[in-house]
């Protein structure tokens, strides 16, 4: 798969509206592993590549362990999560999937016994925001970087 556009390139204007999103997603108060958690789980959703090579190398560096990376596509069922983390895995999932779940209230609910409504509103900005590096990774074929390989024995 090779890229279709350089959109950096081609509109620096709205990439640094895009990295002004991030930036303030970046510092509103939420946990750093909290967002590497729902970045992670809604590039899962969108079979983002890029995204969740990024996302899965920021996350180490942020502390988070092997285990819960890979059993974030699993975290309903995987005990590794918090009900803080859950409740915010749950409203990721519905508001990537907005057109078929329509942001239920049972996962708003969960979210308010966690989260001050201001929280919400950053968390929703940073779902909002990875959907949308999402959608131009995708489609615009960004490419993750290729690993170096293992010296041969």
């Amino acid at each position: 798969m090779h890229p279709r556009i350089d959109y950096a390139a081609v509109s620096p204007k709205l990439l640094q509206a895009m990295l002004g999103l991030e930036k303030a997603v970046a510092s509103s108060g939420l946990e750093r592993p909290l967002l590497e958690l729902v970045k992670m789980r809604a590039s899962q959703i969108n079979g983002c590549a890029y995204c969740l090579d990024m996302h899965a190398r920021d996350a180490r560096k942020a502390g988070e362990t092997e285990a819960r990376l890979y059993l974030l596509n699993a975290w309903r069922e995987a005990p590794h999560y918090t009900p803080r983390e859950r409740a915010a895995l749950a409203w990721t999932e519905a508001l990537t999937r907005v057109a078929d779940t329509h942001a239920p209230d049972a996962d708003y609910e969960a979210l308010k016994a966690h989260f001050s409504e201001e929280e919400i509103v950053r968390l929703s900005f940073a779902i909002v925001a990875i959907n949308g590096w999402n959608r131009l990774a995708i489609g615009f074929r960004a490419v993750p970087p290729l690993a170096a390989a293992p010296a041969a024995a």
